[in-house]
Order: C-alpha cells, then structure tokens, then sequence
C-alpha cells in the first residue's frame, strides 16, 4: 500500500502541532499507524538552551542554519525507516517555511508521496496569547517574562523573512488554523489517507470543555436584565461548590467573560488550578439587552409593551432596542469558542459563561433548532461536560452540591 509523509508549514504560534497532533490521533483513531516526528523536540534534546538564543534562527547564522538542516535531516531518516517498517503516514511537525526546505524535502523523501499542510492565524489576538504562551516553555525558564517574549518575537521575525506560502509544491492543503477551514489545496489524489485527513482539518474536535454559568446575583433574585452586578452570597457559594467539585479534575484553561459576575465564579477554581490560563473574551458577554439593560422585566411589560411582544413573537431573531437578539449573540459567541479551542487546543478547557451565552454554545454542539435556543435550561448550580470528535460523542449535564443556604 502506498504511505505518506506529511509535512507541516507555517511561522511560529500558528498552531501546527496542535494540528499535526489531531492529524496523528484522527488517524490513529482510524486504525492507520501515524507518528510524529518533531523538529523542535530534537532541536532541544541535541542543542539544549543554546538553540533557545534567537540569534540561532537567523538566516544569516551559518552554524545555526547548518544545525536546523542537520536536525531537519536526521527527522526525514527517521519517518522514513519507521515508514519502511510498520508506519503508514509519518508527519514532520516543522516550520519549513522556505521554498528551498520544501525542496530539500521533497528531493528526498522520494519513495512516497509529501503532503505539505500550512497553518495560517491572522487573528491577533489569538497570535498575541500564543506567543505569550509559547514563553512559558520550560527553554524559557532563565528568561523573565519580557526577555522571553522579545527572544521569541525576534525568532518569528527572522522566520517571516524567509516565509514563502504553499503554491509551488506537488501536494498540499491550507488550513485556516483558528476556523478548521481549507482555504486551498492541491489535492493528493490517489492516497488513501488523504480523505481522513482532510475531514480531520475541517472537523471542530472538543476533547474535554466544561461549561458553566456564573453563580447568582442580585439581578437574577429581582429579575433584572444585564448589568454587572456581583455575585450575592448563594452566588459565591455555588462559585466555591463547583470549584470543590472540579478540585481533582484536570483544567488548562478557564475563559471567563468581561462581566464581574463571571470572574467572581471562576476565582475559586483557579486558585484550586492555579497552573491554569485564564482569558477573558467580550465574546462571551451576555446577550446585550440595550435600552433595557438593568430593568425588571415587570418595567419593560408596562413600560414597553412592543419590546415583550417582539420577543414573545419570536425570541431568538429579535433584538432589543439598541440592542442583541440571540441570532446576533451566535456570531460572537461562535467566534469565542473558536478563539478559546485554538488557544487550549487539546487540553481541558473551562468556559465561565451567562445564561443566554451558554444556550447559543449548547446549541452549537445540539444542532438545536434556532426557535428553541431561547429556553434552553441553564442551572446555576450544574455544568455541562462536552467531548466531540469524530469518534467520540459525550455530552452531559452534570449537578454539583452547594452547601445548604
């Protein structure tokens, strides 16, 4: 049977190995034996702290450039004694940014055929957390935090001098990273991993996502609408009850909204996970109601009786005055979960949301239809556990004891 080599492209913090990862557990899920072979991990195991130096990735630096070919070298022998024994697709997680290294590749991996797979994040904000996040790699450990993050900068800059995006090569696919979307291809016709892997790009995989809502308020015991209001002293309760009951559980991330009432419930849990990443996104805001933001849904029957009747005629397409429907909410909502899955990629995440926000999330994952969104049940005092990838479908909604109030 004809095997494969894959090759990954793209600058730094575009999320390759997330991907090369998913493409290696898609396939292996398939039953196809896939492997990765690393760059950056023989990098540090051969040059240690030396190669953390930027300097080490200018084009200019001789003994730089001849070790990077040296390890890039000795990863293609690898893949390809281990695809001349048991393996059927070997992926080479690298930048490989230049021409002149797709090249070298192609020239010698001659046996099977090379599918290049490039990575592309415009999204800056994403592109700013990941390098952030990229400095607190154990290679950055003599470096305080600004050190590690101009090193890591000046790295990218002497790797966008080089960059040259897929067109060229016999094979290959680009990836929108943050929307596992294809933006082009040339097709690998003829293999047969090639349809695996391209459902695995464009597939959303969730592996572990906790999604809770924050505790409650003061508005929530009135019936007021919006604000940022704080938690009541039952809210602060839940907050620590659902902390005490996600002690042991492994959390990576945790994205809150902007509101108040969101970071007070997620306080508890970080400082029971405190090796967690926390981010806040307005994305996650809840729904926002306009000019009725902070009323009482008694004032806004009396007062403005056209504003329940558009709601009650169809809730999820109208928006308040000057203000969201849920069908406007979807958009940034999606945009958010999107954000917040590149960023933890396969690591358990926790988002920290409000009633109307969870219902749209929910929906997403339910194929819940539009006109039903609005009176999905979200408690204060349960979350839903989510786990979907394409062989694996989990979804429940799990209660959590607060203490007597």
């Amino acid at each position: 049977m004809q095997k494969l080599y894959v090759a990954m492209v793209g600058l730094p913090a575009r999320g390759k190995s997330t991907l090369a990862k998913r493409i290696r557990d898609g396939l292996l899920a398939e039953g196809i034996e896939a492997r990765l072979f690393n760059n950056g991990d023989m990098r540090r195991a051969l040059m240690g702290a030396e190669s953390t130096n930027p300097d080490f990735y200018n084009p200019a630096n001789e003994t730089g450039r001849e070790a990077r070919e040296m390890i890039c070298r000795r990863n293609m022998e690898l893949a390809r004694a281990w695809l001349a024994a048991e393996g059927e697709v070997a992926i080479l997680d690298a930048t490989n940014v230049s021409r002149a290294r797709r090249i070298l590749i192609e020239k010698t991996l001659t046996e099977h055929p090379v599918l290049f797979v490039e990575c592309v994040n415009e999204d800056q904000l994403l592109l700013k957390a990941c390098i952030r996040r990229k400095t607190t790699l154990p290679e950055y450990a003599a470096y305080t935090e600004d050190e590690a993050l101009q090193s890591f900068m000046k790295r990218i800059s002497y790797y966008e001098a080089i960059y040259e995006p897929l067109k060229e090569e016999k094979f290959w696919l680009c990836v929108d990273s943050t929307a596992n979307r294809i933006l082009g291809e040339r097709p690998c016709e003829g293999s047969p991993y090639y349809p695996a892997i391209r459902e695995i790009v464009v597939s959303a995989w969730v592996h572990c996502l906790y999604l809770a809502r924050h505790g409650q308020t003061e508005f929530n015991v009135r019936g007021r609408i919006g604000g940022d209001p704080p938690l009541t002293a039952r809210g602060r309760n839940q907050a620590k009850a659902l902390a005490r009951h996600m002690r042991h559980k492994d959390i990576s991330w945790v994205f809150t909204s902007t509101r108040l009432r969101s970071h007070e419930t997620a306080t508890p849990l970080l400082a029971g996970h405190p090796g967690a990443h926390v981010m806040a996104f307005k994305e996650f805001d809840e729904i926002w109601a306009g000019d009725c933001e902070g009323m009482l849904y008694s004032e806004i029957r009396a007062k403005m009786p056209g504003v329940t009747a558009g709601r009650n005629a169809n809730k999820y397409t109208y928006a308040y005055p000057n203000g969201e429907s849920y069908a406007i909410l979807r958009e940034r909502v999606q945009r958010g979960l999107r954000r917040a899955l590149f960023l933890a990629g396969d690591t358990p995440l926790v988002i920290v949301g409000h009633q109307a926000v969870n219902r749209v999330l929910l929906s997403l994952f339910l194929q819940q239809r539009s006109e039903d969104v609005p009176y999905i049940y979200i408690p204060q005092n349960q979350y839903y556990h989510i786990s979907m990838t394409p062989r694996r479908k989990v979804f429940e909604r799990i209660p959590y004891q607060e203490e007597n109030f």
